[in-house]
């Protein structure tokens, strides 16, 4: 039997989709939640029906819902063969539940894209103006208990000669801008570049300056680090 929540003019709703960043916005919002004690949401949309998904989508919503019953949220809500703007969708839910705070990851948007087509954010503070918006990003700390970086600085990468350079410089050609982690004791450019791709975060291995694909890193983000980057 779940605990009755002793606030319920507050209400968090956490938005996920595919990809590593999700268990740490779902850490997110149950911090606030519980702080708040309130209720908690946590949605994912999805244009395919269920049974569709592949493998890998339904492992993520497998461990979404396990963290959503370990924290103890009011509901996990799957909508999918959804083909409506992801904004309407959250909107409805929002107002279905009473939202009063939405926690949404880091969109993979660039600033041209925001400025010609309107961003998510600027969407739902039209759909539903009355409701706080929390935007985490990616986080600029690591922890491994095998590999020690320094925090993470700003960086780029460019296409060069099929593979990617890493430089610090904002330039036009530049292709993915992200966190550079570098690893402790070493004079070159070593360490994990973690950046967004097609709305999923992804960590890749730089050595001496380069990647040589774009491969991800599978290591344990730092979810609890207030430390991020925008």
């Amino acid at each position: 039997m779940k605990r009755i929540k002793g606030r319920m003019d507050e209400s968090i709703l956490v938005c996920v989709y595919y990809g590593p960043n999700g268990e740490r916005l779902i850490q997110r919002g149950c911090k606030i939640a519980n702080m708040l004690d309130c209720p908690l949401y946590i949605l994912t949309v999805d244009p395919k029906p269920y049974d569709d998904l592949d493998a890998e989508k339904t492992s993520y919503i497998t461990r979404w819902k396990q963290l959503a019953e370990q924290h103890s949220a009011d509901a996990f809500i799957i909508k999918d063969n959804e083909h409506r703007p992801i904004t309407k969708v959250i909107a409805e839910v929002a107002r279905e539940k009473n939202i009063t705070q939405i926690i949404l990851g880091q969109t993979a948007q660039s600033r041209w894209e925001q400025i010609a087509k309107g961003s998510i954010i600027n969407s739902l503070l039209r759909e539903i103006p009355f409701v706080d918006l929390h935007i985490i990003s990616v986080s600029r700390y690591l922890k491994n208990p095998d590999r020690h970086f320094e925090k993470g600085v700003r960086a780029y990468l460019i296409k060069e000669h099929g593979q990617y350079r890493l430089i610090f410089k904002h330039t036009k050609n530049i292709e993915y801008e992200g966190i550079f982690f570098k690893e402790y004791g070493t004079d070159f450019n070593n360490g994990i570049f973690k950046f967004m791709k097609d709305k999923e975060t992804l960590q890749v291995q730089v050595n001496e300056d380069i990647v040589t694909d774009l491969t991800n890193v599978e290591m344990n983000s730092n979810l609890n680090s207030d430390d991020d980057y925008l």
